[in-house]
């Protein structure tokens, strides 16, 4: 008798833990954005991608209605134990041809706007940029790279070339969630 219940307490567990369910990045995110806000802000997530600098991370892009002004996200998640868990956030507003932000630790993940149809690529050092069309004409790139304050220039349509300083003041934005 012992002997089946001993099994059958075995079996039990074995459904409970082949039952639970992980935590999906987009239900973290929702979660942790609704905690966060408290419903004050509206926010809406642009892009996300998987295994951005290693395995269990990932980045998301998202946008924030706050005060009647749109403004534009990335955040940095590592993967833990299961558990996501949100790392550092840089943003800017929608204002200008061009904004960029970026974040002072490794990894060191450079993000911008673009509201300028004539730009068509963005380059962090040597490296291009992804860009990700959001609405119209604005659109949102990132790179990430191993070294800090390198130099973001902009290639335009006609192929000229502009380096372009980084976003100071009221238009960077950093979040701690």
């Amino acid at each position: 008798m012992k002997k089946q219940s001993f099994y059958l307490l075995l079996i039990c567990i074995t459904l409970l833990i082949g039952c639970s369910r992980e935590e999906t990045f987009d239900d973290f995110f929702h979660k942790t954005m609704e905690e966060k806000n408290k419903g004050e802000e509206e926010y809406s997530l642009i892009h996300k991608e998987f295994n951005i600098v290693h395995e269990n991370d990932a980045i998301a892009i998202f946008m924030e209605n706050r005060n009647q002004q749109e403004n534009i996200f990335i955040g940095y998640y590592e993967k833990e134990n299961g558990n996501w868990n949100w790392r550092k956030t840089r943003g800017t507003r929608w204002e200008g041809p061009i904004k960029w932000v970026s974040m002072n630790e490794v990894p060191y993940i450079y993000f911008g706007t673009i509201d300028d149809s004539n730009v068509s690529e963005v380059y962090v050092g040597k490296k291009a940029a992804t860009i990700i069309k959001v609405e119209d004409k604005k659109r949102v790139w990132y790179a990430i790279s191993d070294v800090k304050d390198r130099q973001v220039k902009v290639v335009k349509n006609d192929g000229t070339q502009e380096m372009v300083e980084q976003t100071e003041g009221d238009n960077w934005i950093k979040k701690d969630y």
